[in-house]
């Protein structure tokens, strides 16, 4: 079946790194879109980037700059390095792979940016 397992979050404080990671199992990865979104209390999940499978890249402008995705098509993963993090950037941060109109979900890793 397939899985998408994220680890990597944490508590950091405001100016802080963190570095994402996604393993994919159960599909042929390379032909996947993938991308992070995130969900903080209250509010509506959100895409913070997405990395084609064609290898475009796309941010969401409150991350341009700070975050960058990559994936390694050897290992079945995506990573989502973030640096500079700000207290807004606390959330729940979910990883997506989508073909066409298939898409699955990971469970989530917290990201929490004390101030």
């Amino acid at each position: 079946q397939v899985q998408l397992v994220e680890s990597g979050g944490g508590l950091v404080q405001a100016g802080g790194s963190l570095r994402l990671s996604c393993a994919a199992s159960g599909i042929i990865f390379s032909s996947y879109n993938m991308g992070w979104y995130r969900q903080a209390p209250g509010k509506q999940r959100e895409l913070v980037a997405t990395f084609t499978r064609d290898g475009s890249t796309n941010y969401a402008d409150s991350v341009k700059g700070r975050f960058t995705i990559s994936r390694d098509n050897a290992k079945n993963a995506v990573y989502m390095q973030m640096n500079s993090l700000k207290p807004e950037d606390t959330a729940i941060y979910y990883c997506k792979a989508q073909l066409t109109t298939t898409s699955y979900w990971g469970q989530g890793t917290q990201v929490t940016v004390s101030s």
